[in-house]
Formats: structure tokens, C-alpha cells, sequence
């Protein structure tokens, strides 16, 4: 892993004198400086690749599968307990069906007799009604029970890519991080040679450009992020380290070789 990262860039020396104002000329040396080493991190940040993501994306999953399934447990009870009360509804109505046959044996008159029939009648409704519930619950209840299976298998998968998943990231950061560290430091060290609107500048430009290079050396008269060419006034202007000169077709820095010369050199 280490062999695919650039060594990480010395930081730009200090002035002695704190109040000494800094040079364009070391104000380029440290924004291509900062280019420099914020490009390792890039590199770093792109052999872990999506693996951040991933595993956030599996966490969630599981989280949301973990959530389902317990509501499918819940749901569960819940028919249980109505298939129970329908069981314990029927034997009620079992138990007031005989006590009415037994009272029309001793009823005095058909009225009574007729009002006992009724209430049996009734019962009779009760426990049909209480049997169909009994098996629409026992349908239901057989369908959570199988959604119950699926969740907990694909919960169980989802739980081992996660791991796998999380050890995978574990070594990558294992191996970079006190590289990715270092380069971070000197990232900071390297912003102190460079007022904030020069950051600000910076730091807008490499989100919005390709590869995230926002100090670019010319190549070939042209410029070395979006390749248009530079006017030979401008080229001179760049090469007399006198002010900052940006593309006027990209936005990005341009420095020359004399910058990149010196930035190599602190390798």
C-alpha cells in the first residue's frame, strides 16, 4: 500500500521574522506545496474507495432490517394473543350453548323455550364468527412467520458482508492513517504562509475541478488543468513570480517550472 503513495512534502520554511510579509513567490511554493500534499491524501482517500459508504449503506440496511423484523415479532404476539381470545371465546360459547340446552329441558312454556333457542342460536353465530377470525389470524400469522425467515436470513447475510466489509476498511485506515495524518499536518502547515481569501479560493476551485487540482504548472504553453493555451504575456507574468495568475479559462493557479523545481527539491 505505502509503495503507491508519494513521500509526503516538507513544509515551507518559516520566516524568522513573524511579521515579515510573505513573498507571491513563497505564496506560490506553499499553494503548490498544499496542492501537492493534498493530492497524496486524494490518493490515499481513493484506495479506500467507496468502503465508507458501503458500510454506512450495510449499517443502515441492517438497522432498517432490525426494525422490521421487530415489528414483525410484535405483530406476531399480537395475532397470537387474538387467536387465544378467540379460543377462549369459543369454549364461553361452548359453555353458555350447554347451559342453555340444560335450561330448556326445565323451561315452562314455549317462550321461554323459543328465548333459549334464540341465545343458542346466537352462541352458534359467536363461534363461527370466532372460528373464521381463528383462521384469517392463523393465515396471517403463517405469512409473518415466513416474512420472519426471509428478514432474519437476509439480516444474517447483510450481517457478515458487514463485517467483511468493516475489516476491509479497518486494515485500509490500519496502513494510511498515520500517513493520511502527517499529510494533514503538513496540509496546515503549508495554509499558514497563505491569507484566507487565498484559501478560500483554493479550496473553491479544487471541489469544483477535475482530479481536484486547483495549482497547476504550465505544460507545453498551456495550462496544466483544463490544457487552453497561455498567452506569452501572461507565461511571463506567471515566470516573474510578481502576483498570482489564474487561468482565465479554468480558474485554477498557474505556476512554472521554477515553483515545481523548488516544491520537488523538498521532497
Amino acid at each position: 500500500m505505502k509503495d503507491n503513495i508519494e513521500k509526503p512534502l516538507a513544509p515551507v520554511a518559516a520566516e524568522n521574522d513573524e511579521n515579515v510579509e510573505v513573498t507571491i513567490e513563497k505564496k506560490l511554493i506553499a499553494l503548490y506545496s498544499l496542492q501537492q500534499v493534498d493530492s497524496q491524501i486524494d490518493k490515499i482517500r481513493i484506495i479506500r474507495g467507496e468502503l465508507p459508504l458501503e458500510v454506512q449503506d450495510l449499517e443502515d440496511e441492517i438497522a432498517g432490517l432490525e426494525t422490521r423484523l421487530d415489528n414483525y415479532i410484535q405483530e406476531t404476539a399480537s395475532l397470537e394473543h387474538k387467536i387465544n381470545d378467540r379460543k377462549n371465546a369459543i369454549k364461553d360459547s361452548e359453555a353458555l350453548t350447554k347451559k342453555y340446552e340444560d335450561q330448556q329441558l326445565n323451561v315452562r312454556n314455549n317462550r321461554e323455550y323459543d328465548s333459549l333457542t334464540k341465545e343458542i342460536e346466537f352462541q352458534g353465530l359467536e363461534i363461527q364468527l370466532s372460528e373464521k377470525k381463528i383462521r384469517e389470524f392463523s393465515h396471517n400469522l403463517g405469512v409473518l412467520k415466513d416474512e420472519i425467515e426471509k428478514a432474519t436470513t437476509t439480516l444474517d447475510e447483510k450481517k457478515s458482508d458487514l463485517e467483511i466489509k468493516r475489516n476491509e476498511l479497518e486494515d485500509i485506515i490500519a496502513e494510511t492513517e498515520k500517513e493520511e495524518q502527517a499529510l494533514i499536518n503538513r496540509s496546515e502547515e503549508n495554509k499558514k504562509f497563505i491569507e484566507d481569501r487565498l484559501i478560500t479560493a483554493y479550496t473553491r476551485i479544487r471541489k469544483n475541478a477535475r482530479n481536484g487540482l486547483a495549482v497547476v504548472q504550465i505544460e507545453r504553453d498551456a495550462c496544466g488543468g483544463c490544457f487552453n493555451k497561455i498567452p506569452p504575456q501572461h507565461q511571463l507574468d506567471i515566470r516573474m513570480h510578481k502576483k498570482i495568475i489564474v487561468c482565465e479559462y479554468c480558474g485554477r493557479i498557474l505556476v512554472d517550472q521554477e515553483i515545481v523545481d523548488v516544491v520537488k527539491s523538498m521532497f
